[in-house]
């Protein structure tokens, strides 16, 4: 049960980081949405093999 917690919060952290990426986009950051881009693609990853 706490693999499936851990996986469920890494994919929460990657849909959150999503956002960012959104809101870093229209402030034009384009270097901190690629990192949070980064971030989110490989909090997703791992919530998604964890599971």
């Amino acid at each position: 049960m706490t693999d499936n917690v851990l996986a469920i919060v890494m994919v929460f952290l990657g849909l959150f980081l999503i956002g960012g990426v959104f809101s870093l986009g229209k402030q034009g950051l384009k270097i901190g949405a690629a990192v949070c881009a980064l971030g989110a693609a490989m909090a997703i990853t791992a919530g998604v093999l964890w599971w």
